[in-house]
């Protein structure tokens, strides 16, 4: 992507649209937080429409980015050798301008002044939210793919990013447990995951941590503190608890002070952090971020607006754009009773 598009501070300057009707130029940016496997999803829009002969523009730092006209055409080397990359090239960023009607109105003038037929969304609960009423009020065809670590968006089974994230999770997870085992030790792990237990549960799996804490199940604290004296006392020497961070990190500190003053356990805490974030995605996740970036750009030249690309069960599935943000995904009931099964 040609640098000098992205220094300039003024508005691009627009060039018509080719002759004709239909679907001409279409946009794309990333939004909310960085996901491994964006870039993937961002060359499969950029490579698949222009091969349908479709203008492709790439806007940066996501909505606060559009209502600032931060856009540049793209082509098939300005995604050359990112597919392997973490985070996105587009850069993203929060947009409190944008949760304003006054701040989507400039963002639709931009829309309108580049001459955008349809807009390819990559980003999570947030960024469907502000699709959404971008659509009532532009008029534009929105299409959105999910791309959070946080695997919380309703309509797919799984979102880009999500499985590089467990991955990072689980190895820093192992690692902990060589140092869990060399000293006799109790370690709280801290992974993301917003408001939501998706990469603490499976990680936690993966992982064999002797007990999850979740926010989709209660909290209790003096029946964590029985399950792991009952643990010691069957002769476990080490123990690793997974704590989903709940909104804000340092959930995991809280929980282990708990534990301490009610049942004497001396711990340690490690909280993950951004290291999730960041990284190579897994082949599953390219492979995801391609089917779906290519599906994207389908659903927008049939006249599909308005909805997600997900996939569920092995096959993409279309979601209206209100259900993501409105409807809540749940947890697999069946890995939580397996976590039951498989603790202590």
């Amino acid at each position: 992507m040609p640098r000098q598009i992205w220094e300039k501070k003024e508005v691009y300057p627009f060039r018509a649209l080719r002759e004709g009707v239909g679907m001409n130029r279409i946009g794309i940016l990333t939004s909310g937080g960085d996901a491994p496997g964006m870039n993937a999803c961002i060359r499969a829009v950029v490579r698949v429409a222009l091969s349908q002969g479709l203008e492709v523009w790439g806007i940066r730092h996501g909505y606060a980015g559009l209502i600032r006209g931060e856009m540049g055409p793209m082509d098939r080397g300005s995604v050359a050798n990112i597919i392997h990359q973490g985070g996105t090239i587009l850069g993203t960023a929060r947009s409190p301008e944008f949760t304003t009607r006054e701040g989507r109105a400039l963002a639709i003038q931009i829309i309108h002044k580049a001459g955008i037929d349809g807009l390819v969304l990559i980003g999570g609960d947030g960024t469907f939210r502000g699709g959404t009423l971008l659509k009532e009020e532009s008029g534009v065809d929105i299409v959105g793919v999910p791309g959070t670590i946080d695997n919380d968006v309703y309509g797919t089974d799984y979102s880009i990013g999500f499985d590089t994230a467990i991955n990072t999770a689980l190895e820093a997870i192992d690692r902990i447990r060589d140092t869990a085992l060399s000293h006799d030790r109790l370690f709280f792990v801290e992974v993301m995951g917003h408001h939501t237990g998706f990469i603490a549960l499976e990680s936690g799996i993966a992982g064999g941590a002797e007990e999850l804490i979740i926010p989709e199940v209660p909290e209790n604290i003096d029946k964590l503190c029985r399950q792991l004296d009952a643990s010691f006392r069957r002769g476990k020497r080490s123990a690793i608890v997974v704590v989903a961070e709940v909104e804000q990190p340092g959930n995991a500190f809280r929980i282990a002070q708990e534990v301490r003053d009610k049942a004497g356990f001396e711990s340690k805490v490690c909280i993950l952090g951004h290291i999730q974030r960041g990284g190579s995605p897994t082949a599953w996740d390219r492979i995801l971020a391609s089917k779906l970036g290519a599906a994207a750009v389908e659903a927008l030249e049939n006249g599909k607006g308005g909805h997600m690309l997900g996939e569920i069960n092995g096959k993409i599935a279309y979601t209206p754009l209100k259900d993501t943000w409105e409807k809540k995904k749940e947890l697999d009931s069946d890995l939580k009773e397996l976590v039951k099964l498989l603790s202590g």
